[in-house]
């Protein structure tokens, strides 16, 4: 098992530097990265224990001092103490070049408003989600499933993210009262197994609702049965070798050990009905705010 916090508490020259670390984190209103928090302690002098004159160390070892103090709850850490940034434009221009416009596209929202969606999960045995290593795979996942939650994974969580999963399997349970399931997918390999244990560790740790977790793919067996290709840069097999038509029989057999499609067909009839009267009020609406601009 892979270790997580420190055996016997950290070192004085890392306390310090946590606890530094730390007063910085909560003066200011927003939560904040790894990163962000190496580039304001670096200056002050603070240095993770044996570390010290060396930046390229000094930030891995930081970073996994980090890891250990919110694994650990040490002295006010938490998992959930950083946040994970992800490489993606933040939009906040934009807007519409005239009134007219803007006006058609607020009454396009308001038809998707009208829309209302019947929750399957209440009806079925079990609640699911689909979890999966490859971020790459998210298209297929999406084509081969309806109305399931789907999480990629892309390679090692961070904390972070393993604790939103860890609280969010506890609303999902709270909400549907019913067992829990996770359907996990990833490579049949070394990388791919410590990926899976290391999340569902973390998760089981952190999570108060009991859950069940699947591992429905890739297995040896499969890749054996499916004729994958050995991954070509080590040893084991990739889920992406997988032929397009077995990837498909794999997803939706699983899936259907869980999930009644009929209910799920049922529930998303009754939505489109209920929306179809609310469309009509919707659209009475928008002509009286026509009327009025």
């Amino acid at each position: 098992m892979r270790r997580k916090t420190w055996a016997k508490g950290p070192e004085s020259q890392t306390i310090e530097m946590l606890n530094a670390a730390l007063r910085i984190v909560q003066s200011v209103p927003y939560r904040v990265t790894v990163r962000w928090l190496f580039y304001r302690i670096f200056p002050l002098g603070y240095y993770p224990a044996g570390a010290k004159g060396d930046k390229g160390k000094a930030y891995k070892t930081f970073d996994q001092t980090l890891c250990y103090a919110r694994y650990g709850y040490w002295n006010g850490w938490r998992p959930d103490t950083l946040a994970d940034d992800t490489r993606a434009v933040i939009f906040r221009a934009g807007g519409y070049p005239s009134k007219a416009e803007a006006m058609g596209a607020l009454n396009e929202r308001l038809k998707k408003a009208a829309e209302a969606k019947i929750d399957h999960f209440h009806r079925q045995n079990n609640y699911i989600e689909l979890w999966y290593e490859a971020r790459a795979m998210s298209s297929q996942f999406k084509h081969y499933t309806k109305a399931i939650d789907l999480v990629p994974m892309s390679g090692q969580a961070s904390f972070d993210f393993k604790w939103r999963l860890a609280k969010s399997l506890e609303e999902s349970a709270e909400i549907y009262q019913k067992p829990v399931v996770v359907l996990y997918f990833g490579d049949e390999d070394l990388a791919g197994h410590t990926i899976q244990n290391a999340i569902l560790e973390d998760v089981r740790t952190w999570s108060k609702a009991p859950f069940e977790f699947v591992r429905c793919g890739l297995t040896e067996a499969q890749a054996i049965e499916f004729d994958v290709p050995p991954n070509f840069e080590k040893q084991g097999y990739q889920w992406e070798g997988l032929p397009d038509e077995a990837a498909a029989k794999i997803i939706k057999e699983s899936v259907a050990r869980y999930v009644s499609d009929d209910l799920l067909d049922k529930s998303s009839k009754e939505g489109e009905r209920v929306s179809a009267k609310c469309l009509k009020k919707v659209k009475r609406a928008i002509g009286i705010m026509g009327d009025e601009t």
